[in-house]
């Protein structure tokens, strides 16, 4: 890796910190446990992925890329922020999960009915921000991402079971998943500072195929050596057909897809057919069949990216491109 998160933030850092005290003041709430709750959830917060791509695509888009960016744009990352939150308090309950990027989840620390609730409130908090500002192109971007995102997730709910999972079903998977809200991010930045509808969709499909890349890589974090990012396997405990598996199967024979098969529908947990599920994929050419794909998104990526005009803000997107594929958790 050539550069950190720092380099890459480098041309919206005056941004990225007004951004997070006006976020720390949409989370602020006159009921004490909900207000101690928002301060638990700003503390334990991530990478920012999410409100850089939304600030470094505003100034990509707009037409004078070092000019201020203008307050829809702060407002339209706090509003994935509060979406994106809520769904993942939701989600946690959903999986049963108590730990989320290595802090206690919400549900775990409150239960899950309070967990419910304040998602609930954090989605109402990021819907009202949109409507008492009549940010209604901001918000009809955000709620599709939220509405594909909670598709997918069912979507792959109902092929888990069968594990019947195509390479198509699985890229429909991902691209609700994941990379819609990626997608979502830099359609709000482009939008934020007032694009056309050609140049918002541009910046919507430069975002989604990052967003497939993305999850191709974490993907391959399953079948990895070391515990990076989340344990070695657990794609495979929780019977998700990712797409180094996919690819493995199909080019196996009837009865080895088979046995195969059975060993990830009856784990248990147990990490001798998990290893084995994973040599497998990695003898099949699964690894190097996910990474090619992974590359092709980037390449396409890429290329979309460079019909805007050069830019720091471009070159950090092209760097930040790199970084969601190289990273090591």
């Amino acid at each position: 890796m050539k550069f950190t998160l720092d380099d890459i933030q480098a041309p919206i850092a005056a941004e990225m910190q007004e951004f997070e005290k006006k976020f720390r003041q949409s989370m602020q709430t006159r009921v004490l446990l909900l207000d101690k709750i928002m301060g638990y959830i700003v503390r334990r917060k991530g990478k920012q992925l999410r409100p850089m791509f939304v600030f470094l695509t505003a100034h990509t888009a707009a037409p004078d890329p070092t000019a201020a960016l203008p307050e829809p744009t702060f407002r339209g990352a706090a509003l994935i922020e509060l979406l994106h939150t809520a769904t993942l308090v939701h989600d946690d309950v959903v999986d049963d999960a108590n730990y989320r990027r290595g802090f206690f989840s919400v549900n775990a620390l409150w239960k899950n009915k309070i967990a419910v609730l304040v998602g609930d409130y954090l989605l109402s908090r990021g819907l009202l921000l949109a409507l008492h500002n009549d940010d209604f192109e901001l918000l009809k971007i955000v709620s599709n991402a939220v509405r594909e995102m909670s598709e997918g997730e069912l979507l792959q709910i109902e092929k888990a079971r069968r594990l019947d999972i195509t390479e198509d079903v699985y890229f429909d998977i991902i691209r609700q998943k994941t990379a819609s809200l990626i997608a979502s991010c830099c359609a709000v930045g482009a939008a934020s500072v007032g694009s056309d509808k050609e140049t918002i969709e541009r910046a919507r499909l430069f975002g989604e195929k990052v967003g497939m890349a993305f999850q191709i890589k974490d993907d391959l974090f399953d079948f990895g050596t070391a515990e990076i990012g989340k344990p070695v396997g657990i794609d495979i405990k929780e019977k998700k057909m990712t797409l180094p598996l996919i690819h493995a199967l199909r080019q196996a024979p009837w009865l080895k897809k088979r046995q195969v098969i059975y060993n990830v529908q009856n784990n248990d947990g147990r990490s001798d057919r998990v290893q084995a599920v994973i040599g497998f994929v990695k003898q099949s050419g699964g690894l190097e069949y996910a990474i090619q794909r992974m590359q092709q998104f980037r390449d396409e990526a890429l290329a979309i990216l460079h019909t805007f005009p050069a830019s720091p803000a471009r070159t950090s997107l092209e760097q930040l491109i790199e970084y969601t594929i190289e990273r090591e958790k």
